[in-house]
């Protein structure tokens, strides 16, 4: 507990701009109109993938006791990792919608 408490100590600039960008993400995203959304998820789907592999280089960076950027990096990893494969669900059944009725 002592050591989750002198992480966010250490960084709570960083921890106020992580919960501030959550909530503009959330205003953002809430006001585009549903015509948008699939559109805007294929192109998500590339940051996501950055975010991924920079989720993936700070746990190999992490020391091995730096618990807090481990747990962190790992959830980076597993909610990224479910954003794309979500966006390339939705992009896939959108382009199906496109295609002609088979005969």
């Amino acid at each position: 507990m002592d050591t989750l408490l002198a992480f966010f100590h250490q960084h709570t600039e960083l921890i106020y701009i992580v919960i501030l960008s959550i909530f503009l993400g959330v205003e953002v995203i809430s006001r585009v109109p549903s015509v948008l959304h699939t559109p805007l998820m294929s192109g998500a789907n590339a940051i996501h993938g950055v975010v991924i592999i920079g989720a993936i280089i700070v746990m190999g960076k992490a020391e091995p006791d730096n618990i807090p950027a481990l747990i962190i990096g790992f959830l980076a990893v597993i909610l990224g990792t479910i954003n794309v494969v979500g966006g390339f669900v939705v992009t896939d059944r959108m382009l199906e919608m496109f295609k002609g009725k088979k005969k």
